[in-house]
């Protein structure tokens, strides 16, 4: 379980004066298995929330506690050993174009091995064969000695998935996962994240920006705005009135209607190739 006390990030302080503060006093737990969605606007603090929790960014104050350990206390070798437990999934996929499939998912191995395996990119047995498992997992089996380059956005994206896994991670953190894809690869990454964190009993902390999308997918949703804790519950509690005071003025039911549009289209079409492969 991943738990965070009174967490707080302030940004440019220098000779006794404070500066911009981006988290103040953030509190929450993410149990096992759960998908929490952090919504927001630009400016928020969702991905200073997240950097905070893999330790990209110091923060000011407070602890973020992953198991026994507190995530904001470690340093040297106990940092680097508590990053292995967290896997994290990009917005821009951060794989490596020139390797393959199978070469970008065995890179999660990287900090479980000898350096002269990474150099050489030779990996234990037992490595290559998990990692041929998640590739089924995610549907890319058959890609696995393809270029990363040679993939569409939505593969990519399930590429980053499986190297994410293949640390064997207690904690996934996802950062923007939809944002560079259509609103059908969308859904189909976001249902793969959250069938997977239930199958392994996973937390994670998905910062996404399509609210209608969190509202479909996510277990339970928080809502920042300019740095605080605005809203923590459930999809369903997060009404019209609550929307506004975190993002301002917008029109949430035309919003939702193109969101419910768009799945039922997603939905008849996967039942007529169903009736079609029949």
């Amino acid at each position: 379980m991943l738990s965070i006390d009174r967490l707080s990030k302030t940004y440019g302080t220098q000779g006794g004066a404070s500066g911009d503060t981006a988290l103040n006093n953030v509190t929450f737990q993410v149990p096992q298995g759960q998908v929490l969605g952090l919504i927001g606007p630009s400016g928020a603090g969702k991905s200073t929330l997240i950097r905070c929790i893999n330790r990209l960014v110091e923060p000011s104050s407070g602890t973020i506690r992953l198991g026994e350990t507190d995530l904001a206390a470690v340093r040297g070798r106990d940092l680097r050993r508590a990053r292995r437990r967290i896997g994290m999934i990009f917005q821009e996929y951060a794989l490596v174009e020139r390797l393959t499939v199978m070469e970008n998912v065995l890179s999660g191995r990287l900090g479980y091995v000898p350096f002269w395996c990474s150099f050489t990119r030779r990996f234990p047995g037992h490595d290559i064969e998990n990692a041929y498992r998640l590739l089924d997992r995610v549907g890319l089996l058959d890609h696995a000695d393809k270029r990363a380059d040679a993939l569409s956005g939505g593969q990519r994206q399930r590429v980053g998935i499986a190297r994410a896994l293949s640390q064997e991670p207690e904690l996934l953190l996802v950062d923007e996962p939809t944002a560079s894809l259509d609103p059908r690869t969308s859904r189909q990454i976001m249902r793969l994240i959250s069938e997977i964190c239930r199958e392994r009993e996973l937390p994670a902390i998905v910062n996404i920006h399509d609210v209608p999308l969190a509202q479909q997918f996510m277990h339970r949703i928080v809502g920042l705005r300019r740095g605080e804790m605005v809203f923590d519950g459930a999809p369903d509690d997060l009404d019209d009135a609550m929307l506004t005071e975190i993002y301002g003025a917008e029109d949430w039911t035309a919003m939702r209607q193109e969101h419910e549009d768009d799945t039922t289209a997603e939905q008849d079409t996967r039942l007529q190739l169903a009736g079609g492969a029949g």
